[in-house]
């Protein structure tokens, strides 16, 4: 059995346990491939693949190390966003982070091309006596991974609960009728949002019952016209008539 076990982002890694399961909202020290972290337990025991496994609950001097040692990534974070400027490199550090022991440093970094960042990689290993690791990140993972506000006033889905990411078309804004403007239907992190998808599964049952757009259609009555817009939420559809009037029929109107 394992445990659900959150670090810096919303994202959840499983780690086995021994004996009695960690409790909820515990600190735990867990193995991982870079070595010991702290991380918080965020789910009761299940069966899930494993990254690893559960060493001890965090002890308070656990906890002060974790926490010099965030203090000092941020150290390293200032100092690499420096170096980057004087070198001239076009990327964006994110974040860094110690393993517990302070063998291994991680960089998280944005950017729009390929950088080699080795030279520098040898130069925070000698001056911070770590393996050192870099990660590029994607747009979406470093909204996640930043945290950042959504259009609807609250804090983005990445950054809160969300585990993953699915794909997202312009195909779902149309079927939802949305105005096809980016800056509309994009997130922070400029790509489509996420949540296109959370409503989208009703919108494809509620398109089933209704004819697609430019599509001829007569109502029972012997009216005919052209599909120029389908409301699916009010089971209707717009028809353009001949004689260039608009009108919105029912989808029971329809013959």
């Amino acid at each position: 059995m394992t445990v659900g076990v959150r670090f810096r982002t919303p994202l959840l890694r499983y780690f086995r346990f021994r004996g009695e399961p960690p409790p909820l909202e515990a600190y735990v020290v867990v193995r991982t491939g870079r070595g010991l972290e702290v991380g918080k337990v965020r789910t009761p025991p299940r069966k899930a693949k494993e990254e690893g496994e559960v060493v001890r609950l965090a002890t308070k001097e656990d906890l002060d190390r974790a926490a010099r040692l965030r203090a000092q990534a941020e150290e390293v974070l200032f100092y690499l966003r420096a170096r980057l400027k004087e070198e001239g490199v076009q990327a964006k550090v994110l974040g860094c982070d110690f393993t517990l022991d302070g063998s291994h440093l991680t960089v998280h970094y944005a950017a729009a091309e390929r950088v080699n960042l080795r030279r520098l990689g040898r130069e925070l290993g000698e001056r911070y006596g770590a393996r050192v690791e870099f990660l590029a990140e994607g747009p979406r993972e470093e909204a996640q991974y930043l945290g950042t506000l959504g259009a609807c006033g609250m804090e983005s889905c990445c950054s809160t609960w969300l585990q993953g990411f699915a794909p997202v078309s312009i195909k779902l804004a149309r079927d939802q009728q949305l105005p096809l403007n980016p800056e509309k239907i994009s997130g922070p992190c400029g790509r489509l949002l996420c949540c296109l998808t959370y409503e989208h599964p009703v919108y494809q049952e509620l398109l089933k019952e209704l004819p697609k757009k430019n599509a001829r259609v007569c109502t029972r009555e012997g009216v005919c016209g052209k599909v120029q817009k389908v409301n699916p939420l009010k089971g209707t559809v717009e028809l353009h008539l001949e004689d260039g009037k608009t009108l919105e029929v029912s989808k029971e109107e329809l013959a």
